[in-house]
């Protein structure tokens, strides 16, 4: 079952919207450059839209196996248009292939964008995107696990994630919201980690220019309030260094299974007032969270380094790789990009060992260049239900 996220105190609600009605399969939409794209059954309905598997129109159903997912929802929603301008901005499949060369990546964990437009029907308008198709989210897989992750598959899986985090700040976007739940397993291949849900992206540094530090009290404890970060706590727009610190928390909690915070979640001062006495103390924070256990160093050092960190300061990303490789020696381990999530307690397995289903001869081409569908096409095969926001951001 899906964890119930905290509501904030004092918090209005969305505006009213309308939902999405269901399109039966085989419905054709047309995108902005006159492709056409053919639905199959819907796979997820969260927040005001619905997600249906999608393929290029031909004569053929659009089957289980297909390759990408629409998102729809009607036209005078908001959620789908805030992430849209992310996608049209950032995630174009030859923008997303050049860094992956440039970079000498395997893969880059950012979904790619092949098309959006608008649909009528009986009268009616809707926008749709669609997107590659992926598989389960990590935080069934976490919870599916007694809520553990063994030390080896939280460097890896963060080492992944700040390989995302650097491309989407230098495209001038934060994410603001990173979590298990949006963390989804390529379809293809369990052992690529994609980061979603980009409906509370933030442009942080529109045409170059770092937005400043301003507390805005009706802003206060944005995002999903376990996990994200000071600033926000204290109604600052979200920055690169939001983004890391956000991790550093998912990083303590997929490791330790608790967060000293989550007991008190109804109260997002105490939250708020137990993140800012922990960074100033973080060995008391690593002595709480691992009390009986060796102390992970290398994410005590990881937190260290983030609270360094100014506002508007452009983290040096090899630094934090580097602490989490050593973290990984420090195990006898090495980043051999293999996500193994299972963990042994009692000599069995107390989940099911994603890694013994990788397919090993299914490697996403690395080539550079992007021809048609073909290129590195990472694929969604369950769509966790879209979880309670907080609050909508402006997205300019």
């Amino acid at each position: 079952m899906p964890r119930v996220k905290a509501a904030q105190a004092g918090r209005q609600g969305p505006a009213k919207r309308h939902l999405a009605e269901h399109f039966a399969a085989g419905e054709i939409i047309t995108d902005m450059s006159k492709k056409e794209w053919k639905l199959g059954l819907p796979i997820g309905q969260g927040g005001f839209g619905c997600i249906y598997l999608a393929d290029t129109n031909s004569s053929k159903l659009v089957g289980s196996d297909a390759p990408c997912v629409a998102k729809v929802e009607p036209s005078d929603n908001g959620p789908l248009f805030t992430e849209l301008k992310f996608y049209q901005r950032a995630a174009k499949p030859e923008q997303i292939q050049k860094w992956i060369c440039t970079h000498k990546l395997k893969y880059l964990g950012v979904p790619k964008y092949w098309g959006s437009g608008l649909h009528d029907k009986n009268g009616k308008s809707y926008r749709f995107m669609i997107i590659d198709r992926f598989g389960s989210d990590l935080q069934k897989i976490y919870e599916a696990n007694a809520k553990r992750f063994s030390r080896k598959a939280v460097l890896q899986l963060s080492l992944r994630i700040l390989d995302v985090l650097e491309y989407i700040h230098e495209h001038e976007y934060v994410h603001g919201d990173i979590k298990a739940s949006n963390l989804l397993l390529s379809y293809k291949n369990p052992d690529q980690v994609y980061l979603v849900d980009y409906g509370l992206a933030y442009r942080y540094c529109p045409e170059g220019v770092h937005r400043e530090y301003k507390e805005d009290p009706k802003r206060r404890h944005d995002g999903t309030i376990e996990f994200t970060s000071i600033d926000a706590h204290n109604g600052v727009a979200p920055s690169r260094r939001g983004d890391l610190e956000i991790l550093g928390y998912c990083m303590i909690q997929w490791l330790s299974g608790h967060l000293p915070w989550e007991d008190n979640l109804k109260d997002p001062n105490y939250v708020r007032d137990s993140k800012i006495r922990y960074r100033d103390n973080i060995a008391s924070l690593m002595e709480k969270c691992f009390p009986e256990k060796s102390k992970p160093g290398e994410i005590a050092k990881y937190m260290e380094a983030v609270k360094l960190l100014d506002y508007t300061e452009k983290p040096f990303y090899q630094k934090f790789r580097d602490i989490l490789l050593q973290g990984l020696k420090a195990v006898g381990s090495k980043d051999d990009s293999k996500l193994d999530l299972s963990i042994v307690e009692n000599g069995s397995l107390k989940a099911k060992a994603v890694a013994k289903k990788r397919k090993k001869d299914v490697e996403e081409s690395t080539e550079c260049s992007v021809e048609g569908l073909e290129c590195s096409r990472s694929q969604v095969e369950e769509v966790p239900q879209k979880r309670l926001r907080t609050r909508k951001r402006n997205q300019k």
